[in-house]
């Protein structure tokens, strides 16, 4: 137990030095050139863990550990949960059947290939290929944070699906800005797109939600439909991070059932903390409604909470994912050669090419 009373220094030790580096991720990820770049403090902490694990691990003590482990296991869970907080179900409904439509589409479809490629085309082991395909496919590194707990992965292959989601979201960030420009925008027939339908767009095929924030900013006269489209469908595919890790755990545990000797019992994986995560986010939908008709002063204050609330939420984000770059060493990537980057860039191209013709799909009919 990491809090027994012969390891509870330790642990706390551990976790300090953890959130010491989290501190240093979250002031880097706030200098302009990185903000710029969309790059999320969760990225910087998992860099920089990874740095500590490949270069100064043996020169702390090894009762740390624990207090690692427990920040990229337990405090993990609980950060995804408060993720809830971030949003609301009026703005799902803003943006109506053709938003849910198109990141569920875009979500299940991109899912499915990224784990068949991975695991039949690029022979990648099943738990790098679920990760690297949940970070396309949902919201770039929370979502691979939030199914390393479901999988019980190791540390590692965290760290290879978070550098590819890194890898390919910057690219979008600058491919969807010289798409707009050039082939979109002045078009016309199937490849015009409105400002709104390109929000949607781009809110429902780029990975994290720092790069969706981006991409309108970039587009000279994007104007507000654009941007708020954008934003509020990539988080309705965030939402969807719960119902997808739900099913996730059901299709694990049939799969070990079929696998596994008759009789054998198999425990059902339910990742509890995508259910919570529904909860707080239903419970940010009735902050949001009290918001609105509430005194003036009150409505800020509570704002205000929400707002710490996501504050403290995305630091102990950046502790987990600094914990498990803590816990990623390079001699573990060995073996795996180009398939990861092979993987991810199929997925990239299918979100690109794909995620058009499923958006202007939608839009038609729906």
């Amino acid at each position: 137990m990491p809090f027994s009373p012969q390891k509870r220094s330790g642990t706390l030790n551990g976790i300090l030095f953890v959130a010491i580096f989290a501190a240093a991720a979250t002031m880097i990820a706030d200098l302009a050139v990185v903000k710029n770049l969309g790059i999320s403090p969760l990225v910087v902490g998992i860099v920089l863990g990874i740095f500590y694990a490949n270069t100064l691990h043996n020169k702390f003590p090894s009762a740390w550990e624990g207090g690692i482990t427990f920040s990229g296991k337990k405090i993990l869970r609980f950060a995804i949960v408060f993720y809830g907080f971030r949003i609301t179900f009026q703005q799902i409904a803003e943006v109506g059947m053709q938003g849910f439509m198109v990141s569920l589409l875009v979500l299940s479809s991109t899912m499915i290939l990224g784990i068949w490629l991975g695991i039949k085309v690029f022979k990648m082991d099943k738990d790098t290929s679920i990760l690297t395909a949940s970070g396309a496919s949902v919201c770039g590194a929370a979502a691979v944070l939030a199914t390393e707990p479901v999988l019980k992965a190791e540390e590692h292959k965290t760290a290879i699906a978070v550098s590819m989601v890194v890898l390919f979201g910057t690219i979008s960030m600058f491919l969807y800005p010289v798409l707009y420009a050039t082939i979109i925008e002045p078009s016309s027939g199937f490849l015009h797109m409105s400002p709104s339908t390109f929000g949607m767009y781009v809110g429902g095929t780029i990975h994290e939600v720092a790069q969706v924030v981006a991409v309108p900013a970039s587009v000279p006269g994007a104007g507000e439909a654009m941007a708020n489209t954008a934003v509020i469908v990539k988080m309705t595919r965030v939402i969807m991070i719960a119902p997808m890790l739900i099913v996730l755990g059901l299709v694990l545990s049939t799969m070990a059932k079929k696998s596994g000797s008759e009789g054998s019992k198999v425990k059902l994986v339910i990742p509890w903390f995508a259910v919570y995560f529904i909860g707080m986010a239903g419970v940010n939908s009735l902050v949001h409604n009290y918001t609105l008709t509430a005194p003036e002063d009150m409505a800020m204050m509570v704002k205000g909470m929400i707002d710490n609330i996501n504050i403290v939420d995305t630091f102990l984000l950046t502790m987990a994912m600094t914990a498990l770059g803590m816990g990623t060493r390079f001699a573990k990537f060995k073996g795996l050669g180009l398939a990861p980057l092979y993987t991810a860039g199929s997925m990239f191209i299918w979100l690109v090419v794909g995620g058009f013709v499923i958006t202007q799909w939608v839009v038609a009919t729906f």
